[in-house]
């Protein structure tokens, strides 16, 4: 049970990120906020499944066991890139708008959300 706290986190903080990106453009939160989380949320779906294959790969079976989805290298920087990647390809084949100033505004605030927090946590747990 444990070991699936970080992604409920992560889970948490895309959705947290698309009801702000639909915040800012004065769209309704609820009603649309699936059509947006959809794409993302199985980018880092997708993030998580790469993230156990590597560590499978470097490690044997065992590694998953001893997974730590809280690690900013290589987990953290994986599941982001997956979500924004996973996120933008999924939204373009939908019929979603895709723009470069979108794709920025996302990769900095995913990096942060995603990578960030697991920065935090482990400074927090070095001291």
């Amino acid at each position: 049970m444990k070991k699936l706290v970080p992604l409920v986190v992560d889970v948490a903080l895309v959705v947290v990120f698309c009801a702000i990106g639909r915040r800012s453009h004065d769209e309704a939160i609820g009603a649309g906020l699936l059509r947006t989380v959809w794409p993302f949320g199985t980018g880092l779906l997708l993030g998580w499944v790469i993230a156990l294959a590597v560590a499978a790969g470097r490690e044997g079976t065992s590694a998953v066991r001893q997974f730590d989805g809280r690690a900013v290298w290589p987990t953290g920087v994986i599941v982001w890139l997956s979500t924004l990647v996973g996120g933008m390809l999924l939204r373009a084949a939908s019929g979603q708008g895709l723009a470069v100033s979108f794709f920025l505004v996302a990769a900095t605030f995913l990096a942060l959300f995603l990578i960030g927090w697991r920065a935090a946590v482990q400074v927090l747990r070095s001291r």
